[in-house]
């Protein structure tokens, strides 16, 4: 059977890009990258929504675990962005594949003009066949770090939002668990992994749990919001486990892997 070509958005969170001691996991963030080219050359879009910049600011910073205050953490952003860029750049550039970097805050997506510059810098940079690498632009923006109505979460929303920018065909979230269970698996050996999920609703909300893993700041609850609103919008979601990238094959060749929140056709 023949690979159906897509434009697919890949979020990838900070449990997946460090190691425990909060450094780039190089192995794996290599293997991303190669496998994102591949896919690439099959004639897929790819748009990479990368988390990981504080937490990789805070380690480079030697900073005492990760930072509370604001300023730190707006400092750790902007040292750990320009880290992540360079091994995106370095990592993709062995592929001969070129990336750019695009941060956003709130006011990109709701102001109507700066919304419809954005879209076609997107357009533009994927007809060109490079790589778009997005983030929120932490360093500046009170809002994604600290406050309550942030329209983004750990990069899951975001990553949402920009799927459906850019009308993309499935948004791929890579988490620190195999997919979306009936009850947290960290917590009770009997929990079982749903495969596929048809309908978004208050019983499903009621499975979400709270927070991510220590490294990062989402939670289930939050990718589960965002697959709500790309299903809403005519994208497939997949959630599955970053620690196996190669399941990203499987994904484009439509096999089952994760959990797949199946979008709703108009």
């Amino acid at each position: 059977m023949g690979i159906k070509r897509n434009r697919i958005v890949v979020k990838v969170g900070t449990s997946t890009l460090t190691n425990e001691i909060g450094n780039s996991n190089i192995r794996r963030l290599e293997e991303l990258v190669m496998e994102l080219s591949d896919i690439q050359n099959m004639g897929n879009e790819i748009i990479l929504v990368s988390s990981g910049a504080i937490a990789i600011g805070a380690q480079k910073m030697h900073l005492d675990g990760k930072p509370v205050e604001l300023r730190m953490k707006q400092a750790a952003a902007a040292v750990g962005q320009c880290e992540n860029m360079f091994l995106y750049d370095k990592f993709f550039g062995y592929y001969n594949k070129t990336v750019a970097q695009i941060l956003l805050n709130e006011d990109d997506i709701r102001d109507e003009e700066k919304k419809e510059n954005l879209v076609n810098t997107f357009e533009t940079l994927l007809d060109q066949g490079i790589i778009p690498v997005v983030n929120e632009n932490d360093s500046v923006s009170y809002n994604e770090i600290e406050s309550d109505e942030k329209i983004f979460g750990d990069n899951d929303m975001l990553s949402a939002v920009v799927a459906v920018l850019c009308h993309a065909d499935k948004l791929v979230i890579l988490s620190d668990i195999d997919g979306f269970y009936d009850k947290d698996p960290r917590l009770s050996k009997n929990a079982k992994l749903i495969s596929r999920i048809e309908t978004i609703d208050e019983s499903t909300y009621k499975l979400a749990g709270g927070a991510g893993s220590r490294r990062g700041t989402g939670g289930m609850r939050t990718k589960l919001q965002a697959a709500d609103i790309a299903t809403s919008q005519g994208i497939d979601v997949i959630v599955t486990n970053g620690s196996n990238t190669k399941a990203l094959y499987d994904i484009v060749e439509g096999k089952k892997v994760g959990t797949l929140f199946v979008a709703h056709k108009a």
